[in-house]
């Protein structure tokens, strides 16, 4: 199952607990294995509602999952997907590290298991937070809080409003008139080419909110922008240049940018292969 979306908010979400839940519940069954089945798994599964700040602490430790993974599966030729996570069920069953056996206690050293687990954890957290919901909750009530965020959605659909996951995919395909209109010509895409005009938002002083509001500020401008660019989009301006300049580095880095085609000094998100 290939799912087209290049945000690490998505995969942190799809990765955590609570789509686990949701999965194991909608799943069919293939011999003794549950089934992704997108029509019943995917497609009725409500996102959460998240801000800027919420999709920053979701999106580091899901980039850092799938950094994780394919490092460790580039470096150990023995080790698998599946066998990392059957070391990690073991851990979470209350296994402990030295009860291992050989085969397992390799994996274990070699995948680095507990880093891995250190990652879920982290996204468990935060994808929780971002519903609004305790960390702790049962599974039970997990899915009865999924169901009746489900029948909300259902609600506001039925009502336009449509909450896009990949709008500029999507909206063509799927969308109404009005969506159309917003997206071709219309509001959203007025937005997207030119400078916001209103009261600018405050440049945070936290480096992790910091992040968030550049990648926001990328996302919703619709082309590339350099430092400067940036730095005049929010109320202090050129005073900020530093700070940005600081976090756009950290970006590249991480692999969460690159630069434009053009070769020059702006940036676009990173979109996952």
């Amino acid at each position: 199952m290939s799912i087209g979306l290049s945000d690490g908010v998505h995969l942190g979400v799809l990765h955590s607990r609570i789509f686990f839940v949701w999965f194991q519940a909608n799943a069919s069954t293939l011999e003794d294995r549950p089934r992704f089945i997108k029509a019943s798994c995917f497609d009725p599964f409500p996102f959460p509602a998240a801000d800027d700040l919420q999709k920053q602490r979701i999106r580091v430790p899901a980039e850092k999952l799938d950094a994780h993974r394919k490092r460790v599966l580039a470096e150990h030729a023995h080790l698998t997907l599946t066998g990392l996570y059957n070391v990690l069920e073991k851990l979470r069953a209350g296994t402990a590290p030295d009860a291992l056996d050989a085969a397992d206690r390799r994996i274990f050293d070699d995948g680095l298991v507990l880093i891995l687990k250190e990652y879920h954890d982290e996204l468990d957290t935060a994808v929780a937070a971002a519903y609004g919901w305790p960390a702790d909750l049962s599974d039970n009530d997990i899915l009865a809080r999924l169901v009746a965020l489900n029948q909300e959605r259902v609600k506001e659909e039925a009502a336009g409003q449509v909450r896009w996951l990949r709008p500029d995919y999507q909206i063509p395909r799927f969308g109404g008139a009005k969506d159309k209109l917003a997206l071709t010509g219309g509001a959203m895409n007025q937005i997207a080419t030119a400078e916001p005009t209103g009261p600018k938002p405050g440049f945070p002083t936290k480096e992790l909110e910091q992040t968030a509001a550049v990648l926001s500020m990328l996302a919703s401008a619709g082309e590339p922008l350099g430092a400067t660019a940036l730095a005049v989009r929010f109320k202090q301006g050129r005073r900020v240049l530093p700070q940005i300049e600081a976090v756009l580095a950290a970006l590249v880095r991480v692999g969460g940018l690159v630069h434009s085609p053009d070769g020059g000094r702006s940036f676009l998100i990173r979109r996952a292969a």
